[in-house]
């Protein structure tokens, strides 16, 4: 009996140690899991903080890229005075010349493109940009450049940028450039008013009258309305009885049913992309696409926004340009084979962004939380083609504030292709953008601002 009480006595003494150990144990378990969700709802908040951050860093992208005005203004002032004798006055709206460049190019300044040429440009007779493209090419812009004491860099796509990246730089060696040629600056002093009596030509502002032999026309358009664009040079022009054709915001981000860009905001993809009216295609371009809340931006976006703002349409995206269909197919296949169990949003894994991948399983009709090894051929066929041809129906673009160009402008038949002379009041000029021509994304349009500006300030010669 004694024996067996002992016995008994180890038994209960173990089975405590042993609840205690169970205790411990359970109590560092549950430490363990609040420590997990903890960590979670950090991660939770650091991926919210995360995405606030992207999204404010798109938006100022955004603001960055806008107003991408032409600096057509300053090579006239500059050509201008080359001319001995000549007296050039430069009237400037803004406290200080330049401020629209520091904008271009996310601040970078894409000054020009090597492979400009006629048809990188828009307008109802862009042929007209020809001569004046001709009399002063990429290569010999770039030169004028380094004249001035600008040292650049060609990169991707024959984009042309100052060497310290930085449109600082350009404005910089502009800016000095005036000064050592005397050009008489009058900041904060727009014309109001052109007048021509008797043969003679006056510029009216809040401050003077001032007499001219010639007159620039170099006002810009109304894109980027935050960074001083404005309508300015269409009417000075239309009082001396020229005509504007409709204007439409460029180089802009595109607005589309919003089912699914809204929860692809800030997802950044290289796509191919078409504009299409029904049947036909508008409009083709490629490069990078990033989703807004209200549509698409981005490179690829800019070069149909012009077709976009026009006349609408759909667009269509291959978010698989280096893929042929039955590649995609393929590899659609290969992913389900290895990983049958995974769910079908995660069936685009290793191919595109998560979220972009979860979209284009719901467009094709298939559920996401289903299993990818219960997906048949067909549902894969389907899946590929979604991919490579996802649409999106266009219902406008963004305004004039947040466009980088405007397309249209004063009707080129009423100027002289050679000069940019008026054929309609001798001695007024006009370049830039503020005439009926605008360019593609990539450094067209400062190419045709330093081309017409570099032209107009020959003052016919």
């Amino acid at each position: 009996i004694a024996r067996l009480k002992a016995d008994l006595d180890a038994v209960r003494e173990q089975r405590d140690k042993s609840e205690k150990a169970a205790a411990v144990a359970t109590a560092e378990r549950d430490s363990e899991r609040k420590r997990a969700d903890d960590n979670a709802k950090q991660c939770e908040s650091l991926n919210i903080s995360l995405q606030a951050a992207q999204t404010q860093a798109a938006a100022l992208t955004d603001a960055l890229q806008t107003a991408q005005k032409t600096q057509s203004e300053l090579t006239a002032a500059l050509t201008a005075a080359e001319e001995k004798g000549n007296t050039v006055i430069l009237l400037e709206r803004q406290s200080r010349v330049g401020r629209k460049l520091l904008a271009t190019g996310n601040g970078r300044c894409n000054l020009t493109n090597t492979g400009a040429a006629i048809e990188n440009y828009h307008g109802e007779n862009a042929s007209f940009a020809q001569k004046t493209l001709e009399s002063f090419s990429p290569a010999e812009a770039v030169s004028w450049f380094r004249s001035l004491g600008l040292v650049t860099v060609e990169q991707y796509g024959g984009r042309v940028f100052p060497l310290s990246d930085s449109a600082g730089s350009v404005l910089d060696v502009l800016r000095f450039a005036l000064d050592a040629a005397g050009v008489d600056v009058h900041t904060g002093e727009p014309a109001t008013r052109l007048v021509f009596q008797g043969e003679k030509l006056s510029v009216v502002t809040e401050k003077a009258v001032i007499p001219a032999d010639a007159v620039i026309v170099a006002c810009g358009g109304k894109a980027g309305g935050k960074l001083g664009g404005v309508s300015d040079g269409y009417e000075l022009l239309a009082s001396l009885g020229h005509h504007c054709t409709p204007l439409y915001p460029a180089l802009v981000p595109i607005r589309t049913d919003t089912d699914y860009p809204r929860s692809l905001k800030g997802v950044r993809a290289e796509v191919s992309l078409k504009l299409v009216r029904g049947d036909v295609l508008c409009k083709e371009s490629c490069g990078e696409l990033q989703f807004t809340e209200k549509g698409v931006s981005g490179p690829a976006a800019f070069d149909l926004s012009r077709e976009a703002s026009v006349g609408g349409g759909e667009l269509v995206l291959d978010f698989l340009p280096c893929l042929s269909e039955r590649e995609t197919i393929a590899m659609l296949s290969r992913r389900r084979d290895l990983s049958p169990e995974l769910e079908n949003g995660s069936v685009f894994a290793g191919m595109l962004h998560s979220r972009l991948g979860m979209a284009v399983v719901r467009a094709s009709g298939i559920r996401p939380s289903g299993s990818i090894g219960t997906i048949s051929g067909r549902q894969l066929a389907v899946l590929a083609h979604t991919a490579k041809t996802f649409r999106l129906r266009i219902t406008g673009t963004d305004s004039f504030d947040n466009a980088q160009v405007t397309a249209g402008g004063m009707t080129t038949e009423e100027f002289h292709s050679g000069t940019l002379e008026s054929l309609l009041v001798s001695g007024v000029f006009a370049c830039g953008e503020v005439l009926d021509l605008d360019g593609d994304c990539g450094g067209y349009n400062l190419q045709w601002a330093w081309a017409s500006g570099r032209l107009a300030g020959r003052i016919g010669k």
